[in-house]
């Protein structure tokens, strides 16, 4: 799947690769193939690079074409899930 929204999301902000990696907490090789679609972003980074831009995961899937975040939830304590890296 190619991510065609987080190569223009970045540029918007001028931001080069390595700094939203650095963001991220992650390799610059690594994001480059989240961009191009080489790799699969996992959902936990999805959350974050939402949170970055101020927009939903939704509009960088694809699956909306407002940029606009959704209110935040009431409930968000049911919908966090612990992740473990390297797991």
């Amino acid at each position: 799947m190619r991510y065609c929204r987080l190569r223009d999301l970045r540029e918007d902000h001028d931001m080069a690769q390595k700094e939203v990696a650095a963001k991220l907490g992650i390799n610059q090789r690594v994001y480059s193939n989240y961009e191009i679609g080489r790799r699969e972003v996992p959902v936990h980074i999805l959350v974050q690079l939402a949170d970055l831009y101020g927009t939903s995961t939704d509009y960088l899937l694809g699956r909306t074409d407002s940029a606009t975040p959704y209110p935040p939830s009431k409930n968000q304590h049911l919908l966090c899930i612990p992740y473990e890296r390297g797991k």
